[in-house]
């Protein structure tokens, strides 16, 4: 590990420390609200990825930590600690959240581009698709036991593609290693990964949606 890295790391935790104060204190009359807010911003560190010199030290120094750190926050923890972030929620929604980027980056490691854009639908998708959903949904339909909106579920694609694309071009432009653009790509993932969402119930969407997102990708841009 580098300096550039240790100063990486101190970014980050700052950044991710202070979403986590905003969400618990600021927004702790609204839990739900809140638990969103926390969803999307912390989300925001795949543009912190690529200027970690060796992605193992995110593994081992940020995203395993936060999952450990996450889990003692879930009622099956045998430390209970109060908060109105996890509690709002399915129990290990952000314990799965968390986790997902350690596997990752971990098997991913030489295409952290893909990392991005598989969490990309779970960060800003989803997190979106549940404040649109909730607040302006009206055409419902259940999916083995779970309720969703069409709103949400168009929300989802439409933000996916776009911040994808957004993704997409913010590594290129840094010099990070890239496939040629692929729109189409892009759009069919999108889709993919908005019925994934739609089919997942219980805060599995947060394991399921990066994961069947992260392998299309690679599928799609590399062994093609």
């Amino acid at each position: 590990m580098i300096w550039s890295d240790i100063l990486a790391l101190i970014v980050v935790y700052i950044y991710v420390a202070a979403i986590f104060v905003i969400a618990e204190m600021v927004l702790k009359t609204r839990p739900e609200v809140s638990r969103k807010f926390l969803h999307i911003m912390v989300g925001n560190m795949i543009f912190a990825m690529p200027f970690f010199s060796d992605p193992w030290v995110m593994v081992w120094f940020l995203t395993l930590p936060i999952t450990i750190v996450l889990f003692f926050l879930t009622e099956y923890s045998p430390i209970k600690i109060e908060n109105s972030v996890t509690e709002s929620g399915h129990a290990l929604g952000l314990f799965f959240y968390a986790g997902i980027w350690t596997v990752l980056i971990a098997v991913f490691t030489n295409y952290l581009w893909i990392v991005a854009l598989a969490i990309v639908p779970m960060v800003y998708g989803d997190g979106f698709a549940a404040l649109i959903g909730q607040k302006f949904g009206k055409v419902k339909y259940k999916v083995f036991g779970g309720e969703k909106s069409l709103e949400g579920s168009l929300t989802m694609f439409v933000i996916t593609t776009v911040m994808s694309v957004f993704v997409w071009m913010v590594f290129s432009s840094i010099g990070y290693p890239m496939p040629q653009f692929n729109l189409v790509a892009i759009l069919g993932i999108s889709a993919v990964a908005t019925v994934c969402e739609a089919l997942s119930y219980g805060g599995i969407d947060n394991l399921t949606v990066p994961a069947l997102t992260a392998i299309l990708y690679y599928l799609v841009t590399i062994t093609i």
